[in-house]
């Protein structure tokens, strides 16, 4: 144990507490909205102000997590707080978090839908305003990685090949990953389990959209601007502020 949990369980604290308090209750939130079978997820805060990252630790079922089992990591990834090992997907994070600076919260899982599209290795298009109101465009799906890739730094790859697709976080809040699933972020980790659960609702929409209509086609850019600029950025008009 190292000395910052030492020094918590001196003074009866938890180190980093309300952090990994937040990530407990973010990765929980994804079992809660169906997000996820059995492990396969997870759910991270930065904390830029004192530079950690609290996330789930790896395998380890969500009936069993507790604050205590929350790790805490600096940007290298070097394990500050909690005695379990940090997800294997860490590296992903990190390197989102290495890249966004507007970045807070990441939420990682192979929920059904957005994982139909990722297996598929297709973006989910704008079929309409649902859609609009979340993204500035399609979803995009980061491509397979080479054999390489694959063998050196797999998850670190991962990362990369995500940055290669997305230009702006704010404007695409999540990305698939072909054969594999999805990412969301936000400000926080709440905020990214939010836009995962509205990322894996839009993927529902537009699957069936397709199959009902298979000549089913996007809405214009126009719309799409309209729908998505009224609830977001500083000229928004939606919702009570």
């Amino acid at each position: 144990m190292n000395y910052l949990s030492l020094y918590g369980l001196a003074m009866n604290k938890i180190p980093y507490e309300n952090l990994r308090k937040r990530v407990l209750e973010s990765n929980l939130a994804l079992v809660r909205y169906k997000l996820v079978e059995q492990t396969w997820g997870n759910a991270s805060e930065y904390d830029r102000k004192n530079q950690v990252i609290a996330i789930k630790p790896s395998g380890l079922d969500y009936e069993e997590m507790t604050l205590e089992s929350i790790v805490v990591v600096d940007i290298n990834g070097k394990v500050i707080a909690g005695d379990k090992k940090p997800s294997v997907d860490l590296p992903i994070h990190l390197e989102i978090y290495r890249t966004y600076s507007g970045i807070g919260g990441i939420v990682h899982t192979h929920s059904k839908w957005a994982t139909v599209w990722a297996q598929a290795g297709l973006p989910i298009p704008v079929y309409g305003t649902t859609h609009a109101d979340f993204a500035l465009g399609p979803i995009p799906c980061a491509g397979h990685l080479n054999i390489e890739d694959i063998i050196n730094d797999y998850e670190k790859n991962i990362g990369v090949s995500i940055a290669n697709v997305i230009q702006n976080p704010i404007l695409t809040p999540a990305v698939l990953c072909a054969g594999h699933g999805s990412f969301s972020w936000g400000v926080d980790s709440s905020t990214a389990v939010t836009n995962a659960r509205t990322l894996e609702y839009i993927a529902e929409i537009a699957y069936h959209a397709k199959n009902l209509n298979p000549k089913v086609e996007t809405i214009s850019d126009t719309l799409n601007q309209k729908h998505f600029y009224r609830k977001h950025g500083t000229s928004k008009y939606y919702g009570q502020f």
